[in-house]
């Protein structure tokens, strides 16, 4: 039997790829990251599945579960908010499956930044003026960020930066990304991507957190900062372009 893991999307419940969907639907055992997970994609299910939250079990319990499933020839639907590419801890979960001989896959899902730039209508990636995404978070209570992974050194690139689990820090965020991308840089925040209670915030790196206290946005948000936000007459790709040889 198999364990999958399955991006869930980024909370909206028709965000999440058929193949996720039907795995859903065919595992006796649900394993969801609790409150990220939408509700709706439990009901798909089966009738009398098991249905664990995760967000408050330890790693040893969570495989646990797995090991269990899997010893008693039932596949398990490992859900994680999002794709579980990023932030995810699906790497160790993935090893401790490896030691127990305990098969799985992976199913991609949408991810946050993506459903955020989809609420933006923004394009991630403009010509001549951002090619390179980031996506990194902050440390804070969180594990700590390997070396050079800094917002500092991360920032003097310019390029478009994508934080998560970063919102609640966003006075820090903000003077640390100052020094490298001005305080007149564009700055989107946005809350819940996708879903019914969505906040989208707009501003600069000098106003920006104190619209995001304004709104009370603590967790579920994502920050997005760079020129990208604020193109203006950008130049014109050479994808379309009709210069480009087509032969």
């Amino acid at each position: 039997m198999t364990v999958h893991f399955i991006g869930a999307g980024p909370g909206a419940a028709d965000l999440i790829t058929v193949r996720g969907r039907d795995l859903i639907a065919a595992a006796p055992v649900c394993l969801y990251a609790g409150a990220l997970v939408p509700e709706e994609l439990l009901a798909v299910c089966p009738p009398g599945a098991r249905k664990v939250d995760t967000a408050n079990l330890t790693l040893d319990e969570i495989i646990a579960e797995m090991v269990t499933a899997h010893s008693a020839g039932h596949h398990v639907a490992r859900l994680h908010s999002g794709d579980p590419s990023v932030f995810s801890a699906m790497a160790e979960q993935m090893r401790r499956l490896d030691a127990a001989d305990v098969p799985y896959d992976v199913t991609p899902g949408v991810p946050a930044f993506a459903a955020a730039a989809a609420s933006l209508r923004q394009e991630l990636t403009v010509p001549a003026l951002g090619q390179t995404v980031v996506l990194t978070r902050t440390a804070a209570r969180a594990t700590p960020m390997p070396p050079g992974e800094d917002l500092d050194t991360l920032g003097r690139s310019h390029a478009t930066m994508v934080l998560h689990l970063a919102v609640q820090r966003i006075d820090e965020v903000v003077a640390e990304l100052i020094p490298n991308y001005g305080e007149c840089c564009p700055v989107a925040v946005v809350a819940h991507a996708s879903r019914a209670e969505e906040v989208v915030l707009r501003g600069t790196l000098a106003d920006i957190a104190a619209k995001v206290h304004g709104a009370g946005i603590k967790r579920t948000a994502v920050i997005i900062v760079g020129r990208v936000l604020d193109p203006g007459g950008f130049r014109e790709s050479h994808l379309y372009s009709a210069e480009r040889d087509r032969r």
